[in-house]
């Protein structure tokens, strides 16, 4: 993708709430089952909340028991990119936007068939449009 979103710091904090700036631009963390999406079953697209990049499709995610939404894949290569993440005392593969670099949450290995891959993704960092 060529499009880059680069905005301010307080930019952001214009265009976010106090819980989508905590979570997508300083890499903060909801706590489980409190966000939006989690249990969301409708068909659609999730989309980041920064800057609108389709990032994850209805037709991936799936019931991880972690209260977070959870996909198997992103909606297509190069939408999101990742980045260790060395933080907590720990080493973990950090998500991000790949055109606005808003902090998605992390993927790990424990996911199912076709990828075994667990995209676990904060809800505040997304925004979800229903398909038609």
């Amino acid at each position: 993708m060529s499009r880059r979103v680069n905005k301010t710091e307080q930019e952001w904090k214009l265009e976010l709430t106090p819980e989508q700036f905590t979570v997508a631009r300083k890499k903060g963390t909801e706590r489980e089952y409190t966000g939006a999406y989690w249990n969301n079953h409708e068909k659609g697209t999730y989309r980041c909340i920064c800057c609108g990049n389709d990032l994850f499709s209805s037709e991936t995610k799936f019931e991880s028991g972690t209260g977070w939404p959870s996909f198997y894949a992103p909606i297509a290569q190069g939408r999101v990119k990742e980045e260790t993440d060395s933080s907590l005392f720990m080493s973990r593969t950090e998500i991000l936007c790949s055109v606005c670099d808003a902090h998605l949450g992390h993927v790990f290995d424990d996911g199912p068939k076709p990828t075994g891959l667990r995209y676990c993704i904060n809800s505040a960092s997304l925004k979800f449009s229903k398909s038609e």
